[in-house]
């Protein structure tokens, strides 16, 4: 009777406060310092026929910000495929429905015809890496030359973007995702020259060609210099261009290549025992180039960064928490999170992490797997993550879809052994300012990410999300419960944040004085419709339970609260400077067990990280004028130490079999994996079985493009007469958002660097 008198009282203060005269209100007007702000949801991880992905640039656009065909309907989008080099002509389509009057259908070519077959062999620029080829004649002996990145970026990427940016009036613009030198991979932009004001005005032709007005030299030459990819050493076939960055050895390194004007790690011999090593300095170079050149039209985020293990100083595999401090280091602004929540999502090793995956065999992705979809930098309490948040790093997380393919299904397919569009499954819903422009640009989407007000979502499980820490005082500046719901329902029902004095929201700093109490309000909204899912069935993970919730209309079932303590900045070559995450993670969850952070080294974990708030339907109110958005908030009191607090929610309740444990942290996902690995045959490790049969099963032949298929699908893997649940089914049965920090400096205790 107590909590729901309670929840009955908050709801009706909110209300109260939230009168129709003052919702549109109570923002604006109580900080007018802080510029207006809507959340935009986008992807800037995602492959085309530029490197290795299965659409053209034109499909993949309409796929994911269309709202006709399909409903994803993202507001930002940044292609970044792979660097190195590629042969296909990426800017041709697949037929008649996707032509445009600059672009339009080639009969008989597609985006797979490759360059030659199109602009000619002699058009491909620089060295080529095909065999034959030599530096003083590159298309010697190669009919089909393969086209480095950034020519491909500067010459035919860029204008093709640019023109769909024009065409459609959306925020489209290129970016890349990097083979980094003594790493593996990382999605990055230099937006410098893209989408010009001078387009707003533009009248597209009618016919081919289209003209750019805007540049992506700055994006290519960056490709050039530093991708691993990237062997040229014809300084972007003839425009002369020098890797030099200020202040650093440049022509006197060892790894100097004059001819290209670039760092080229050596290999062989003693060197390759040091070529991860020295792959990481160049890379650090890359960070201080953009910090240097670019230094507001930069991002450099570290993409599935668990996947290829940890780090290897002998080659080019994964990131340990130095490496994401050395990044940070060199380019504050530049080298501001991570891509900790991967795409690949639905493939039959989820995000493609896997036991084994790397050196030959020999070694796990870090931690083995992914954990309700999220790598276990960032979904492991008091781990790497926490670890960076813990110094007062500005270090915020990200997710991304990675589209290549449907795996076994055709790109216009909805099922999915493979990948999701981007938009489809995952969305980085961030803080966009205009500043009073009528347009979005590349820069405000920088500028928004830049500043860590961004939440992450899979598969639509809220869509709406306003955080917010205030703090009180006795006496006339005490803050009332409800007066901090009250601007965080505003906010999220205006899909904006909050600008209140004395209150802070993701990314910011709420700077108080010793003993302060600090009130935190949290409303999200759970969409009561149908999500993007194409399944109407009931949730396998759910079922166990004894829960039947459709696939297609999830449920928020809970929000935990997590705190850390802020204890400073750790100093390079310090014993708690660097650490890699052990090697044997996974095997701490056989037999029912959980491993534990004794194992983790000093640097790579944050002790104080825990739990301190859970909410649910118990405890959190209803708005009453719209039952999509839940209210609750807390307090905490006396404050005395520099903090922070980050929230995550999922749609699985604690101590789901095979999801979450009784604290409803996420299981490792090697129970629906379907792969095989070294040593473990194909579906030895599934564990939760599909059992819904009904009248719309499509078959796997056929092409499949609606939704409501409500019995369990026919890809799924079937073991003595049993299907089980793996690829998208697994996916779309475990959701879960996550929110970027707010943090909390008292005065007198540990400083948080960076944020306002």
């Amino acid at each position: 009777m107590n909590v729901e008198f309670r929840r009955s009282r908050i709801a009706i203060a909110v209300a109260t406060v939230l009168s129709a005269a003052t919702v549109t209100t109570v923002t604006t007007t109580a900080n007018a310092a802080k510029p207006a702000g809507k959340y935009l949801a986008g992807d800037f991880h995602n492959h085309s026929t530029c490197s290795d992905g299965s659409t053209s640039v034109q499909k993949k656009v309409k796929k994911s910000m269309d709202t006709v065909e399909t409903p994803f309907g993202l507001d930002w989008f940044v292609q970044a495929g792979h660097g190195g080099n590629g042969n296909r002509n990426c800017t041709l389509v697949e037929d008649e429905t996707l032509a445009t009057p600059a672009y339009p259908f080639v009969t008989g070519q597609g985006p797979s015809t490759t360059w030659s077959n199109t602009i000619g062999a002699a058009a491909v620029k620089g060295v080529t890496p095909s065999a034959g080829a030599t530096s003083t004649s590159p298309m010697s002996g190669d009919a089909n030359p393969r086209m480095w990145r950034w020519q491909s970026i500067q010459e035919y990427q860029y204008p093709l973007l640019e023109y769909l940016a024009v065409l459609r009036n959306q925020p489209i613009f290129i970016g890349l995702e990097s083979v980094v030198a003594g790493h593996e991979h990382t999605s990055m932009a230099v937006i410098t020259g893209q989408l010009p004001s001078s387009l707003d005005n533009s009248v597209l032709p009618s016919a081919p060609p289209y003209v750019a007005k805007g540049s992506a030299a700055a994006m290519a030459q960056w490709a050039y210099c530093f991708d691993r990819g990237d062997t040229d050493n014809s300084r972007g076939g003839g425009q002369g261009w020098d890797c030099s960055v200020p202040g650093s050895l440049n022509s006197t390194d060892p790894d100097w290549n004059a001819t290209a004007a670039k760092l080229v790690p050596l290999t062989g011999g003693n060197l390759t025992a040091t070529v991860g090593i020295r792959g990481h300095n160049k890379t650090v170079e890359a960070i201080k180039w953009m910090q240097a050149f670019h230094p507001k039209g930069s991002y450099y985020v570290p993409a599935h960064l668990e996947r290829a293990g940890p780090f290897n100083p002998a080659g080019n595999n994964g990131f340990n928490v130095e490496h994401l401090r050395n990044f940070n280091n060199a380019g504050p602004e530049i080298a501001f999170g991570m891509e900790t929540q991967p795409g690949h999502g639905a493939s039959d090793q989820r995000g493609e992490y896997a036991p084994r995956r790397n050196l030959g065999g020999t070694v796990d992705s870090v931690g083995g797997t992914t954990y309700g979809g999220t790598g276990v930098y960032g979904a492991q309490i008091g781990g790497v993550w926490d670890a960076l948040l813990g110094e007062g790093r500005n270090f915020w997380f990200f997710a991304s879809s990675d589209w290549h393919n449907r795996g076994a299904f055709p790109a216009d397919d909805r099922r999915s052994t493979q990948d999701h569009y981007p938009g489809e499954y995952h969305r980085n819903y961030t803080i966009i300012r205009t500043l009073g422009d009528s347009k979005v640009r590349p820069q405000h989407i920088v500028d928004g990410l830049r500043t860590g007000n961004t939440f992450v979502a899979t598969g639509q499980i809220i869509d709406r999300l306003a955080f917010v820490a205030c703090a009180s005082y006795p006496g006339a500046a005490r803050r009332a419960n409800s007066t901090v719901e009250a601007l965080a329902l505003n906010a999220a029902r205006n899909n904006t944040d909050v600008d209140a004095p004395g209150c802070a929201t993701m990314g910011e700093k709420l700077k108080v004085r010793p003993g302060a109490e600090v009130v935190v309000a949290i409303v999200v909204r759970d969409p009561s419709g149908p999500n993007y899912s194409p399944y109407s069935f009931p949730n396998p993970s759910l079922m166990q339970i004894g829960v039947e919730q459709p696939m297609d209309r999830p449920v928020l079932d809970h929000i935990d609260v997590i705190r850390g303590f802020v204890t400073g900045y750790k100093t390079p070559g310090s014993a708690d400077y660097a650490g890699e995450w052990p090697r044997d993670w996974l095997a701490g969850y056989q037999n029912g067990g959980a491993p534990s952070l004794n194992s983790v080294p000093a640097a790579a974990k944050n002790t104080s990280a825990t739990q301190i708030q859970f909410f649910n339907s118990v405890n959190w109110s209803t708005f009453p004028v719209d039952r999509d958005y839940k209210v609750m908030s807390f307090r905490i009191p006396a404050v005395a130490a520099s903090q922070y607090l980050r929230l995550r929610g999922t749609n699985l309740p604690r101590s789901t079999p095979w999801e979450t444990d009784a604290d409803g942290n996420p299981l490792p996902d090697l129970y629906t994996n379907q792969a095989a690995y070294a040593g473990t045959p194909e579906n030895a490790n599934l564990k939760i079985t599909c059992n819904s049969v009904g009248n719309n099963v499509p078959d796997n032949g056929t092409v499949y493009k609606g939704t409501g298929i409500n019995g369990c699908p026919n890809h799924l893997p079937v073991v003595n007469g049993q299907k089980y649940s793996a690829f998208d089914v697994a996916t779309w049965a475990d959701l879960w958002f996550y929110s970027n920090p707010i943090f909390i400096e008292v005065a007198g205790s540990n400083r948080v660097a960076g944020v306002k």
